[in-house]
């Protein structure tokens, strides 16, 4: 990922729901446009990261896996 993110969420060791809700948690203390990086062992992020920015309008800029670590790099859009 070549974006340097504002904030970094890593949520590696914790099963859904957790990722998410922390996620929820750090987009809603954020500013319209900054970034974060989520970190993440739990293969359910696949799924529910995506949704999660689908269903609140935010963008996923980038997401990859590598040996069981998932990454995703999100933008702040709008309000939530």
């Amino acid at each position: 990922m070549s974006i340097n993110p504002d904030h970094i969420l890593d949520a590696s060791g914790l099963f859904c729901p957790e990722p998410v809700m922390l996620l929820h948690n750090k987009i809603r203390d954020m500013a319209v446009g900054e970034t974060v990086q989520v970190l993440s062992t739990d293969p359910s992020t696949q799924r529910d990261i995506p949704k999660f920015c689908h269903f609140l309008g935010h963008e996923l800029l980038a997401q990859d896996e590598f040996e069981g670590h998932y990454r995703y790099l999100l933008r702040k859009v709008g309000e939530d």
